[in-house]
Parts: C-alpha cells; sequence; structure tokens
C-alpha cells in the first residue's frame, strides 16, 4: 500500500508555481535531516517551508513563512544554517528533493 502523500507532503505545488530550492543537513545521529524546500508562487512571492525529517520519514517541527524576494530567502536560509551550526555543528547544502503527485506519481521538479 502505497503512504497517502497528503499526510507527508511538506509542501504543495499547485500548477503555475515554481519549486525553486531545495536545502538538506547531512543526517544527524538520533535527530535525522533537517531540510528547506522554497517555491516561487503565482504573484512572485517565495513561500518556504523548514522541517527535520526522522528516520522513520515523519516531518516534524514544520516552519512555514513567506518572503518577496531571493534575497529575503538567502536571510532565512543564512539565519537557518547558523542556528544549525551552533546547535549541530553542520548546515544546509542545496540538495535533490522528489516531486510526487498526490496519487504517488513521479512528477517534473520544475513548473507545474
Amino acid at each position: 500500500m502505497k503512504p497517502d502523500l497528503s499526510q507527508t507532503a511538506a509542501m504543495y505545488i499547485v500548477e503555475g508555481e515554481e519549486l525553486i530550492g531545495g536545502w538538506a543537513t547531512p543526517h544527524i545521529p538520533q535527530v535525522g535531516i533537517y531540510k528547506l524546500l522554497a517555491k516561487k508562487k503565482v504573484d512572485g512571492t517565495i513561500e518556504w517551508a523548514h522541517f527535520v525529517q526522522r528516520d522513520n520519514g515523519l516531518k516534524e517541527r514544520v516552519i512555514r513563512g513567506t518572503v518577496n524576494t531571493p534575497a529575503e530567502l538567502a536571510i532565512v536560509t543564512d539565519t537557518v544554517n547558523n542556528n544549525l551550526r551552533r546547535i549541530f555543528g553542520v548546515t544546509m547544502l542545496a540538495a535533490t528533493y522528489d516531486v510526487s503527485t498526490l496519487d504517488g506519481k513521479k512528477a517534473s521538479d520544475t513548473m507545474h
């Protein structure tokens, strides 16, 4: 049985939106992997979601926000990285990510 992706998705992409970035830390023992995804919305704003993905796949501590420019998104990623470096000694780097439709099919990772 396939998992219900509507229950596991960290971010939804609707028609006209574009996934513009994904960042992740290395695996942190007994914690998981911290990730940040960002999409450009139809209105030009950038929505982001930051979360930790546990070893069992569960996404926890999802924090979301919206910024207006790539420069503002850079402030978000720098702030997150500063905290991750201080607490765990790691930072997020650009990463690949899986994009799936709600029925579990692989989807394009660019424009929708």
